[in-house]
C-alpha cells in the first residue's frame, strides 16, 4: 500500500500535470491566433513543464517502494534525485530563452503588435501558475519533499516568464516599442538559470550527505547533555534521507557501569534526539568507556567544533 506522503506526492503530480496541458493548448492556440510569438513560446514552456510533473510521478512511484537488500535504506533520495534533474529541466528552459531573445536583439527584429486577446490569456495563465506553484510549495513543505518544491519554483518561474511576456505585450501596445519586452525577456531568462543553479547545489548537498541547517548538530549536542550517565558526545554525522535524518554519533559511559545500565542510558539519548529533531529515520550510538582517546579521529562533528564554527 502506497504511503500517505507518496499519495500527496501523486495528486500533486496529476494536478500540475493536468493544469499545465490546459495553459499551455491555451496559450499556443491564443498566440497563433493573436499573432504573439512570445505567448506561443511561453506556451511551449508550460509544455516543458507537463514532462516535469511526469518525472515527479514517476519517482513518487519509486520512492514508494520498500527497502531491499540492494537498497536497505529504501528509495527516499529519488526524491532528491528527481529535484535536480528538475533544476536541469528549469535551466534549460532558461537557457533556451536567453538564447533566443538574445538572437533576436542582435538581428534588430521589431516583432508584431499582438491582438489584445494574448494579454487576456497571459493573466488567466499568471493566475492559475500562481495558485499551482502556491499549492506545490505548500504540499511540499508539508510533507518535506525536495522535489516538489524544485516544481513549485519551477512554477514561480513560469509567473515570472508570463509576467514579462505580459509586460511586452503593454510596452508594445502603449509604447509602440517591442523592443523591451526582450531585454525584459533576457533578465528574466538569467533569474531563471540562476534559480535552478541554486536548486542544483541544494540538491548536491543532500547527495553528498550535507546537511541546509547544521545547527542540527548543536540540537543533538544539547540532548545528549540532558541525559544523566552521557558524556562528550562526538563523531556526530547526520545526513537527510528525503524528508529522513539518518544520525550516527558517539558517547562516552563510565566503564564501570554494566551493559544494561549502559544500554538503557543510550535508549535515553535516542529517545531525547528523537523528541527533539521530527523525522528522524535512525539513530545509530556507539558507547566509549569515559575518557577514552579520540586524537586519532579525523571526520564527524564534536561540541568543539561547534564551538569554532568549523562546519559548512
Amino acid at each position: 500500500m502506497i504511503k500517505s506522503r507518496e499519495k500527496r506526492i501523486i495528486r500533486a503530480s496529476w494536478i500540475a500535470i493536468l493544469a499545465n496541458a490546459f495553459l499551455s493548448v491555451l496559450k499556443i492556440v491564443a498566440g497563433f491566433l493573436s499573432g504573439s510569438m512570445s505567448l506561443v513560446a511561453d506556451g511551449i514552456d508550460s509544455a516543458s513543464d507537463i514532462l516535469g510533473s511526469v518525472i515527479t510521478l514517476l519517482t513518487a512511484r519509486i520512492i514508494s517502494r520498500p527497502p531491499n537488500i540492494k537498497h536497505p535504506y529504501g528509495y527516499d533520495k529519488a526524491d532528491t534525485i528527481a529535484s535536480t534533474l528538475l533544476a536541469f529541466l528549469i535551466f534549460f528552459a532558461g537557457a533556451q530563452l536567453a538564447i533566443a531573445t538574445f538572437g533576436r536583439l542582435i538581428s534588430g527584429e521589431e516583432g508584431v503588435i499582438p491582438a489584445p486577446m494574448a494579454a487576456i490569456v497571459v493573466i488567466i495563465s499568471i493566475a492559475g501558475k500562481q495558485l499551482l506553484a502556491h499549492y506545490l510549495r505548500k504540499t511540499g513543505k508539508k510533507i518535506d519533499s525536495p522535489m516538489l518544491q524544485a516544481n513549485a519554483k519551477n512554477m514561480q518561474n513560469d509567473v515570472i516568464i508570463s509576467l514579462a511576456v505580459l509586460l511586452g505585450l503593454v510596452f508594445t501596445h502603449v509604447f509602440n516599442y517591442p523592443l523591451l519586452d526582450l531585454i525584459t525577456a533576457l533578465a528574466v531568462s538569467v533569474w531563471i538559470m540562476i534559480v535552478a543553479i541554486k536548486i542544483v547545489i541544494r540538491s548536491s548537498r543532500e547527495l553528498m550527505d550535507g546537511l541546509d541547517d547544521p545547527g542540527i548538530y548543536s540540537t543533538i549536542t544539547r540532548a545528549v547533555g540532558t541525559i544523566e550517565g552521557a558524556h562528550n558526545p562526538h563523531r556526530i554525522r547526520a545526513r537527510k534521507m528525503a524528508q529522513y535524518y539518518m544520525i550516527v554519533l558517539d558517547i562516552e559511559i563510565d566503564g564501570k557501569k554494566s551493559l544494561n545500565e549502559a544500554h538503557e542510558i543510550t535508549h535515553k539519548v535516542e529517545d531525547e534526539i528523537k523528541r527533539r529533531i521530527k523525522n528522524v529515520y535512525d539513530i545509530l550510538i556507539h558507547v566509549e568507556p569515559l575518557g577514552a582517546d579520540r586524537s586519532q579521529e579525523t571526520f564527524g562533528v564534536s561540541p568543539g567544533d561547534l564551538l569554532n564554527n568549523q562546519y559548512d
